[in-house]
């Protein structure tokens, strides 16, 4: 070759992968320039232990500030990685050339760098932003060259161009002519293309190439680089004039290594830049030896199939050929993925898109999860968390799954301790989900690992370097630094889900400072919750929860004191705040252990808030209404306490209330339709809600049916079923329903009390008030 070979190439294109191979096995150069941050380097003999397993990406991030952080993504298929490998097996000096991280990072947020048009997708470096992710810049190279070609989809204009082009039998080197040619032209027109960034990176570009040809020669190095960029760096500028660009550019003390990466963080849709459609597809056209479709339709015939889809070898053989007939129907020169897709879903699928949809997740785009090997540089704490995943056995997967936990045993009673303790310090590798069981010694979580949690780490590296002591301390931080008593109240729930002994005490000085001066009855509702929920699983997880027992019993002591003046004169939206807040109290309270003078003293409170004509209805009606569930109010009393508020003499609108605070769902306005069974079995409370509405005048009616249909809304369908038949029937003389000899629709004729009497000894046997004889296990069996 005469002069320095320049290969631009497509980020994560595998068939820029195949061509840079075969460029680099005829040129055979000295060294290798790949775009990305020198201060990798030293990193790059890692590439090559066998324990590194793509898709991988360079971390670099901030010193001072871990947050401010930008991945490098490499996947099998990216022509960087195959250039990266061929240097490393065939000796050849290898290193990054592009602008070093410390600037990058620098330039952060700085709006003068352009960072709301960062870098272009294709083609170019996809430069990442300081989240990791990439955003594309105003002008897309593939989509300008695709549109040039008559093509409406860029990706498509690619496999025919690129991935499905013959294996080169000539110059390995004209698609990168090709290629610079097209790039040049583009560069006349759009310049830098938006982004201010560009013209510094290729200026220190400029200067590596300098360097790496003084040293090796001009014609023993090859550049690897986003094709965006080789007209940049083929042209003839000055030292002086690239050091003028680089001249005070602001720097920040970094840290780099080796992360895992997955194909789903390669996608577009994932927010990257410089991401691709389909990463699964190319790295199947990559790896394919041969045959690619028949491989390919082979892969989706063995996931349908193991989700009990009915594909056979003949749907294979035909879906084969139907991609090659609509190929060539669509003058394509080899079935690209959207014939593929066509012909899945025609000849697997029965014409559904529903198999499609498992078909692009798993393999289109797929959960591939790249591995690094444990010499790669990383903070303390990332070392301690892989360590704890040895142990415990939890192996970060890119796939979502669920995790059931029996906090019973040791190990899983650890795992649920290990992934609080990341939650508490940010690290949301597990997000817990509804447990299966009525248990509290269950716990089942989602697990999903991105990649983006290498950062959370390092920014949770501040706190400690194991994840016991970065997770106490950033708990004793956070009690210092919480403002609110709800704040407080659910860190101690955390303390005690994660197992920090250490942390608790200065948790619970401060929930006890808070709950001494915060006299708002409606906050100490809200933080209650929260250290019930936390006593009721410190039977389970063995933990000594003496403290926050004596801080609950106080806090629900003191709302017991509060709560009769905090109801008096409310509004209505603030009456049914304050609803949701008798309920989560009611709910708190039963949670309680050895509680039974708070108890005592809660159904006084609900006993005044259900009599007290001050207190708006919603919440007279709640009290009647938990009182009665509780056992703690007989029927005859609730119902007079429902005719006394329906009563003609109150208006409509506070009678509605009341009802909707009696009937309406548990746990807050709408929640469930508990209510509604409540008046199914008690007719004579069905009897006074109907006469009250029948006689509620026509000019009131409009204003209290909103409020009505809320309620009734929330029942389930059956129920308004019956309680519509039960209303049907009209009263009976006592205020219930008369059950005559013709029946009604959906009842029998009358009570057949022969079969009622049946029950009763199954439902002894059920409850277990006594052991069962031969003849009714017998029957139970049938």
């Amino acid at each position: 070759m005469t002069g320095p070979l320049l290969l631009g190439v497509r980020h994560h294109g595998p068939g820029s992968a195949r061509a840079v191979r075969a460029a680099l096995d005829a040129a055979r150069p000295a060294a290798v320039l790949i775009e990305g941050p020198p201060e990798a380097d030293a990193l790059l003999p890692l590439a090559a232990d066998e324990r590194m397993r793509p898709p991988v990406a360079l971390l670099a991030h901030a010193v001072d500030d871990p947050g401010k952080a930008a991945f490098w993504p490499l996947a099998a298929f990216s022509p960087e990685w195959v250039a990266l490998r061929w240097a490393l097996d065939h000796g050849a000096a290898v290193r990054f050339a592009d602008l070093p991280a410390t600037h990058t990072l620098a330039m952060t947020g700085d709006p003068t760098w352009g960072d709301e048009d960062d870098d272009t997708g294709d083609g170019d470096s996809g430069e990442p932003s300081a989240d990791g992710r990439r955003r594309g810049l105003r002008v897309d190279p593939l989509a300008v060259l695709a549109e040039t070609a008559g093509y409406d989809d860029p990706e498509r204009w690619w496999e025919d161009a690129v991935e499905h082009r013959a294996a080169h039998t000539g110059d390995p080197l004209a698609p990168f002519a090709a290629v610079a040619e097209a790039m040049t032209a583009l560069r006349e027109t759009y310049g830098h293309g938006g982004n201010a960034r560009d013209p510094v990176r290729e200026a220190y570009m400029r200067l590596q190439l300098r360097a790496a040809r003084k040293e090796h020669g001009d014609d023993a190095v090859a550049f690897v680089c986003g094709a965006w960029h080789v007209p940049a760096l083929a042209e003839k500028t000055t030292v002086t004039a690239d050091r003028a660009l680089l001249k005070g550019l602001a720097k920040v003390r970094t840290e780099t290594t080796w992360v895992p990466w997955t194909h789903r963080r390669l996608a577009r849709r994932s927010g990257y830049g410089a991401g691709i459609d389909s990463p699964g597809w190319y790295g199947h056209l990559f790896a394919a030896p041969d045959r690619p479709v028949e491989r390919w339709m082979t892969k989706v015939a063995g996931l349908l199939r193991e989700e009990d889809h009915p594909v056979s070898s003949a749907h294979v053989i035909e879906a084969v050929r139907l991609a090659g007939t609509l190929a060539a129907m669509r003058g394509r020169p080899l079935p690209g993925l959207t014939e593929t897709t066509d012909a899945v879903r025609a000849v697997m699928c029965d014409g559904s898109d529903v198999p499609l949809a498992l078909i692009r997740d798993r393999l289109v785009v797929g959960d591939v999860l790249g591995e690094v090997p444990d010499g790669a540089p990383a903070v303390p704490l990332q070392r301690d968390l892989n360590r704890l995943q040895r142990t415990l056995r939890l192996r970060p997967e890119a796939a979502e799954r669920e995790l059931d936990l029996d906090l019973r045993k040791d190990t899983d009673a650890a795992r649920s301790r290990l992934l609080h303790r990341l939650r508490l310090l940010g690290v949301d590798w597990g997000e817990p989900a509804r447990a299966r069981g009525t248990g509290t010694f269950r716990e089942t979580w989602r697990l999903r690992w991105e990649p983006e949690l290498h950062v959370r780490v390092a920014e949770a590296g501040v706190w400690g370097t194991t994840v016991l002591s970065a997770a106490t301390a950033k708990a004793e931080a956070g009690a210092v630094a919480a403002t609110a008593l709800a704040e407080v109240t659910a860190l101690a729930e955390r303390c005690l889900l994660a197992d920090l002994p250490e942390a608790l005490p200065p948790v619970m000085r401060a929930l006890a400072d808070r709950a001494a001066l915060d006299a708002d009855v409606g906050r100490l509702a809200l933080a209650l919750p929260a250290l019930a929920r936390s006593l009721r699983y410190g039977d389970v997880r063995a933990t000594d929860a003496a403290a926050l027992a004596e801080v609950a019993t106080g806090l629900a002591l003191r709302i017991c004191v509060g709560l009769p003046p905090a109801c008096a004169g409310l509004d209505a939206d603030g009456a049914a705040e304050m609803r949701g807040h008798v309920d989560t109290v009611h709910t708190a309270i039963r949670l309680l252990p050895d509680a039974d003078e708070v108890t005592a003293r809660w159904t006084a409170v609900l006993e005044r808030l259900a009599r007290r004509d001050t207190v708006p209805g919603a919440l007279r009606g709640r009290a009647a209404r938990l009182l009665l569930d509780d056992g703690r109010l007989a029927e005859d009393e609730a119902a007079r306490l429902m005719g006394l508020a329906l009563s003609p003499g109150t208006a409509p609108a506070e009678a509605a209330a009341w009802i909707e605070g009696f009937v309406g769902g548990t746990g807050g306005p709408g929640r469930d339709g508990s209510g509604g069974m409540l008046l199914v079995h008690d007719e004579r409370l069905l009897a006074l809600v109907d006469a009250w509405l029948t006689a509620v005048p026509a000019e009131a009616f409009t204003d209290v049916l909103p409020l009505l249909r809320r309620t009734f809304s929330a029942y389930e369908p059956g129920v308004r079923r019956t309680l519509g038949e039960l209303v049907r029937r009209g009263p009976s003389g006592g205020g219930g329903a008369t059950l005559t000899e013709a029946g009604a629709p959906g009842f029998g004729p009358g009570l057949d009390e022969a079969r009622a009497d049946g029950v009763l000894p199954l439902l002894d046997l059920l409850l277990g008030h006594r052991r069962p004889n031969d003849d009714e296990l017998a029957g139970v069996g049938r």
